[in-house]
């Protein structure tokens, strides 16, 4: 059974973008039944083209993504979610709504704080860099949780797994 993992960021433009392209990728590559999403609070409408770039550049495919409400992730279509990360700070403080989940209980939420790769100032090279760095960062961690035993793991452990790589 697919494992759904959702990645919250307010806007859902960088950050919660970043990841779910990197979790979809490292997942096919590793052969791993994960599937990856993203969504926002209070969706932009549009994925930084910063974001797009660094994908791209790392052989990431880019097709589909796209800036979108959380809310979709909470109607009765919504894939059965197992895991929820918040990647920002606002988003981690907001009330979500109720996940469609695949156990009874709410799905295992964790947060994994990152900067805003878009509030950096400075020349094109640097904003690029601050995209990039994120999108390795995101990838260190993702990685980390491809490497668990999601399948066979209870949520409290899984829970307990996931804030360990949120730490590192």
């Amino acid at each position: 059974m697919t494992t759904h993992a959702l990645i919250l960021c307010t806007h859902n433009s960088a950050r919660s973008v970043l990841a779910e392209a990197m979790l979809n990728h490292w997942a096919a590559r590793l052969q791993r039944d994960v599937r990856a999403h993203s969504a926002g609070s209070a969706p932009s409408g549009r994925v930084n083209p910063l974001a797009l770039r660094v994908l791209a550049d790392a052989g990431v495919d880019t097709t589909g993504l796209r800036s979108k409400s959380w809310d979709a992730f909470a109607m009765a279509a919504a894939p059965p979610l197992r895991i929820v990360i918040t990647v920002c700070d606002s988003a981690a403080a907001e009330s979500c709504p109720l996940w469609r989940s695949a156990a009874a209980e709410q799905p295992v939420r964790v947060h994994w704080a990152y900067p805003d790769p878009s509030r950096v100032t400075g020349d094109e090279a640097a904003r690029q860099s601050a995209f990039e760095l994120t999108r390795q960062a995101l990838g260190y961690r993702l990685l980390q949780l491809l490497a668990l035993p999601i399948e066979t793991m209870a949520d409290a452990d899984l829970r307990t797994a996931l804030v360990e790589i949120g730490r590192r």
